[in-house]
């Protein structure tokens, strides 16, 4: 028996977890597998959960009503095209772009916002120890 802790998965509410894992399937070049209660899409670079909750209520972007406690980010080379591919897919682009030079905040179908962003740096692991 070890004490070892390793990173697995991250799962995301949703009202449906394989109509939201299909968008992020479609979105990412994924495989998506699982039900309604319980999906996942798995990809070339990555795997998500998605997990059913009944009384799901979609956060609010920006706001504090409903507040976004985590996001999704992807890192892409063409913004216009990724996001339009986003869009195709069944996402919304939202109103409020803070950083808009680099990142674009979508709203996935369930209304989780999400990056695509083409900033690439800097990375924690670059930065010293303390």
């Amino acid at each position: 028996m070890s004490d070892e802790i390793r990173l697995s998965v991250t799962t995301v509410n949703a009202p449906d977890a394989l109509a939201l894992a299909i968008f992020y399937a479609e979105l990412t070049g994924g495989v998506t597998k699982g039900s309604e209660h319980w999906a996942t899409v798995s990809g070339p670079n990555g795997f998500i959960a998605f997990q059913q909750v009944d009384d799901f209520c979609p956060p609010v972007w920006p706001g504090a009503d409903v507040p976004m406690q985590m996001h999704l980010d992807f890192f892409v080379d063409d913004l216009e095209a990724t996001g339009a591919r986003a869009v195709a897919a069944g996402a919304t682009r939202l109103d409020f772009q803070p950083n808009s030079d680099h990142c674009l905040v979508y709203a996935d179908p369930a209304g989780h916002p999400f990056c695509l962003s083409t900033w690439d740096g800097p990375h924690l692991d670059d930065e010293p120890d303390e």
